[in-house]
């Protein structure tokens, strides 16, 4: 089992930053891909970014070029650096792993771009 916990949400307007963490409640990420999902209003949840135990970075084509994730094996944490937001990234933003077939998901944070 797994707790994550999300951090770093908040309102920004078009064309800012935010940089929003995930902090693990053990160490995990040697054998476990880690992700960030994001899901808006009356959309479907998706996936935005994931990082592989190999530490292989993939992303969902809105973002690419705009959105970094990375991770801090001593500090049990996966970031998503988010640059240049549009207000169509606007979402509740969603860490997620799967350990032994079971997905844990964090309790999810606002990210509001508007001006």
């Amino acid at each position: 089992q797994v707790h994550l916990v999300e951090s770093g949400g908040g309102l920004v307007q078009p064309g800012g930053s935010l940089r929003l963490s995930c902090t693990t409640s053990r160490s995990i990420f040697s054998v476990n891909a880690m992700a960030w999902y994001r899901q808006a209003a009356g959309k479907q949840r998706e996936l935005v970014a994931a990082m592989t135990p190999g530490g292989t970075a993939t992303y969902v084509d809105s973002v690419k070029g705009r959105f970094t994730i990375s991770r801090d094996n001593a500090k049990n944490t996966v970031d998503l650096q988010m640059n240049s937001l549009k207000p169509e990234d606007t979402a509740v933003y969603y860490c997620h792993t799967n350990i032994d077939y079971i997905p844990y998901w964090g309790q999810g944070t606002q990210v509001t771009v508007s001006s």
